[in-house]
This record gives structure tokens, C-alpha cells and sequence, in this order.
């Protein structure tokens, strides 16, 4: 080969070299500043593994920066994920509201508990119905009646507004609709993660699979009384907005008179069990809402810069509904297994009983969850307090730390830092 040759072939690559390099360069810059924009660790620009140029989801990718570049903290094994967006999830539309729910089927972590998020127009009516699970609710814009009966047949009427819950055993028949102004719209949870909403027993069902005589001689009315039952399922429909509240007590109540258990709750009536710099978190189980048998919930706010500290749950797995803000959470998994992810609004998020995690508000407003337990009571771990409650030297030892860091953790359980 000529010098001349030789020189050319060195020449062209000199040039794709350096058109490569400064490809990757503008790759890693653009990268840098979403970093930036993000506030989260990426790829630094000489680590030629840090670009994406393939076909991007750029909106997805940005509500979720953790998952687009984890942390170095993250493992590189697989970690189940545990998000799943009500966006992602398939909405029911009738007249008078919709529905959509998160179940195992959608996030297949979450075993024990369902979710239904449910819009209801005024007057806007979800069917007298009853579910083989306990239904646990929280009321997150406008107000409703719910109705329902107790075990001994005595009627529960009552109306509900933003961040009261309600809860009904299984097989409790109740029924929910929607009040003027503007109706409204609510979370339901499961004490079952394979529960689907489209699996309730409904009146409107029930009536129609039931032979005409049959319905005569229970109710002891002609058979032609019922010739106008639907022929299908309603489970949300529109109806007429309904009257005063105690004209509906009243009428429910009949000879049996009204029902001495309250179905119903007032979040906001309650103090926060804890509250700090950092945010607050207000608890409800079953030591303050007797109904709620088998659903424990935290309400929790995360001022910005806060964080949820580093802890777990001992009793029970943790379902999660962000009801505003932004955040990110990471889990500590067994097996050397950890991994961070991104969420908003909408979302829910799930962690396994006993697993170290933290949420962490990485937005510029409040970020406010709900933590939701198959219990009867809430607990949780905080790892702060477990350090500091330990002798020094072995944590110490543990963590090659100096005794003037040990002294500076938290004695305390803090919920919500900074305290």
C-alpha cells in the first residue's frame, strides 16, 4: 500500500473517530442537562454508555428519569417493578361516571390489595352492590351519599366530601352517588389483590338471572310488576340528584331504625399522629376507624426537600396512591437487590413487607401519598431509630463511621425529615 493510501484511510478514520466522538459528546450534554433539570444521577460525559440514540418515549422517559438512568446505587440485577400509572389503566365510561382499577393483573407485585379509582357525576349513581372483599375508600375531590346496612339489617346513610373514607365489609350491600355540584370522584382498595370491580354482585344482576315466579313469591308481588327490570348490568348510571340527607335517613331507617356503626370517617377531624419541618402523617386504622377492620392507612405530606426516612414495615405489604406531587422512591430488595423509580400523580406503588425504602419529595410543591396495609393496624421500623438504640461500637463497626457521626442520627423515629 502507497504512502498516499495509507494516509487517506488514516485521514477518514481520523474523521469518523472525531464525527463519533462529537456525536456522543452533544448525546452526553443533552443527558447532563436533563440531569440538571432532573436533579438525579446519570451517566457522566466520558462514559460513552451514557446515550439513548435508538426511537425514545421522550415524554415517558421524562417522568421517569430514574428508570431512564438509574442511580449508581441501584442494582444491576432485575427488581420487580412496582409502579403502575392509573393512566396506563383501562377506563370504563358509562352515563352518570367511569372506572378503572389496578390489580395483580396490572402491577404483579401487588398481591394483597386492589385499587379502583371512580368518578361519579351528580346524581350519578354507583349500583347497590356488595363485593366478596372489604372495600376501603378515600373521597378525593367533591362529595357523595354512600348508604349500606350492618350485619342486623339496620340502614347507614351518610354523605362524604374530600378525604373522608368509608369502608364495607364483604358482603355488606351499599351503594354509592354523587352529589351536586359536580359529583365526584374516589379511590377504592381491596383487601385482595386479584379483585376486580367488574366482579361485585350487583342488584341489576341478580334480578335479571332470577326466574319472574321466583321474584313473585319473594317479594309477594305479581309477576308483572317486574317486567321492566334491565336486561343488563347498570353499575354506573345517571339518575336524579337526591334530596336532603335526612329525608334519606329517615326513609332507610324504617321500623329497624338507623345503624349504630359508622361506616364513615373524618380524615381531617384527626390531629397528624407525626409532624415535622418536613411534612406530616396522619394514621388510620383500626384503633380510630372501628369499621376498618382490615385496611390500615398513612396519610402522608412531603413538604419539598423532604423525605419519607428510611424505614419498613414489619406487618404487612405497602400499596401506594399519589394523590399530588412529585417523587421517587427506592427499595432495598433481598439478594443484593435494590432499584429507584419515579413517581406522580396518579400513580400507585407497591413494596413487599419488611423491605428498607424511603420516598423522597423531588418536586417544587407538597408531595402527598396514601401508605395502604392489609391490617389492622399500621406499624413500620424506622432504621435511624434501630441504629441509634443499638450499642455504638457494633454500628459503628458496621458502617466505619466515627462516633460523632453515631451521635448525630436521629433518637427518635422522625417519619418525615428534616425534624
Amino acid at each position: 500500500m502507497n504512502d498516499d493510501a495509507t494516509k487517506d484511510i488514516f485521514s477518514r478514520r481520523k474523521f469518523l473517530e472525531t464525527g463519533s466522538v462529537a456525536l456522543a459528546a452533544v448525546g452526553m450534554l443533552a443527558t447532563a442537562d436533563a440531569a440538571a433539570q432532573d436533579q438525579n444521577p446519570k451517566p457522566t460525559k466520558n462514559d460513552r454508555s451514557g446515550t439513548d440514540p435508538g426511537p425514545v418515549n421522550s415524554p415517558l422517559d421524562a417522568q421517569n428519569p430514574d428508570s431512564t438512568w438509574p442511580p449508581s446505587t441501584d442494582s444491576r440485577s432485575l427488581v420487580q417493578t412496582f409502579k403502575y400509572p392509573f393512566s396506563f389503566a383501562n377506563k370504563r365510561t358509562y352515563e352518570g361516571g367511569w372506572s378503572r382499577e389496578v390489580t395483580v393483573r396490572e402491577l404483579a407485585v401487588s398481591k394483597s390489595l386492589a385499587g379502583v379509582n371512580m368518578r361519579l357525576t351528580a346524581g350519578g349513581v354507583r349500583e347497590l352492590h356488595w363485593h366478596t372483599a372489604d372495600e376501603w375508600a378515600i373521597v378525593l375531590y367533591g362529595t357523595a351519599r354512600i348508604t349500606g346496612i350492618d350485619r342486623d339489617g339496620k340502614s347507614f346513610v351518610a354523605d362524604v366530601e374530600k378525604n373522608d373514607l368509608w369502608y364495607f365489609p364483604g358482603g355488606i350491600p351499599h351503594s354509592i352517588q354523587g352529589l351536586e355540584p359536580d359529583g365526584t370522584e374516589f379511590l377504592l382498595v381491596f383487601d385482595d389483590g386479584n379483585f376486580s370491580e367488574s366482579e361485585t354482585v350487583l342488584l341489576s344482576d341478580s334480578m335479571m338471572h332470577l326466574p319472574p315466579e321466583v321474584l313473585s313469591k319473594n317479594f309477594g308481588v305479581v309477576e308483572s310488576a317486574f317486567k321492566s327490570l334491565p336486561r343488563h348490568e347498570l353499575f354506573i348510571f345517571q339518575t336524579a340528584v337526591p334530596g336532603k340527607l335526612e329525608a334519606d335517613q329517615k326513609a332507610a331507617a324504617g321500623a329497624l331504625g338507623k345503624s349504630s356503626s359508622d361506616f364513615a370517617f373524618r380524615t381531617m377531624a384527626i390531629p397528624p399522629a407525626k409532624r415535622s419541618k418536613g411534612g406530616e402523617v396522619r394514621i388510620v386504622d383500626s384503633s380510630t376507624f372501628k369499621a376498618s377492620t382490615n385496611v390500615a392507612m398513612a396519610m402522608v405530606t412531603v413538604h419539598p426537600g423532604g423525605l419519607r426516612e428510611l424505614h419498613w414495615h414489619p406487618n404487612a405489604d405497602e400499596w401506594q396512591y399519589y394523590i399530588a406531587g412529585k417523587g421517587r422512591m427506592t427499595v432495598v430488595s433481598t439478594g443484593n437487590r435494590a432499584r429507584t423509580m419515579d413517581f406522580q400523580a396518579g400513580d400507585v406503588g407497591y413494596v413487599e413487607k419488611t423491605l428498607l425504602h424511603y420516598i423522597e419529595n423531588t418536586g417544587n410543591t407538597d408531595l402527598i401519598f396514601l401508605e395502604m396495609f392489609k391490617s389492622s393496624f399500621y406499624q413500620d421500623l424506622s432504621l435511624s431509630q434501630w441504629l441509634s438504640h443499638t450499642p455504638p461500637e457494633l454500628v459503628m463497626a458496621h458502617l466505619n463511621i466515627d462516633k460523632a457521626t453515631f451521635d448525630a442520627l436521629p433518637k427518635d423515629k422522625v417519619v418525615v425529615t428534616p425534624e
